[in-house]
């Protein structure tokens, strides 16, 4: 019988670390790391699927849901405001918008 809250906990440390690991590769801006961050970010979310674990808002937010990039303003993406409908838009280079709430 497995501890579900200690492999919980160790699914989401290696959730963080992955996607920390896939902004760094991110940030080199050459083809083979644009690769191995998707590998990370699919992996990350793999995890997350199979040990039933949430990724964090605050990185969830970060990741494209067409292309699996993630998303680093300046980057691969931009980042615009649209102030009066309350929410940031991400604009990933494959088209896809992202939108993140900050209004109530």
């Amino acid at each position: 019988m497995k501890n579900t809250s200690l492999v919980g906990k160790i699914a989401s440390q290696r959730i963080v670390v992955l996607l920390s690991l896939a902004e760094m590769r991110t940030l080199q801006k050459n083809t083979e790391s644009t690769r191995l961050a998707r590998r990370y970010v699919s992996l990350a979310r793999k995890i997350s699927s199979r040990y039933k674990v949430g990724i964090p808002k605050e990185l969830k937010y970060r990741i494209c849901r067409d292309c699996g990039n993630f998303l680093v303003p300046g980057v691969n993406c931009r980042v615009r405001l649209a102030s009066s409908h309350g929410y940031l838009a991400y604009l990933c280079e494959c088209g896809a918008e992202r939108h993140v709430i900050y209004k109530d």
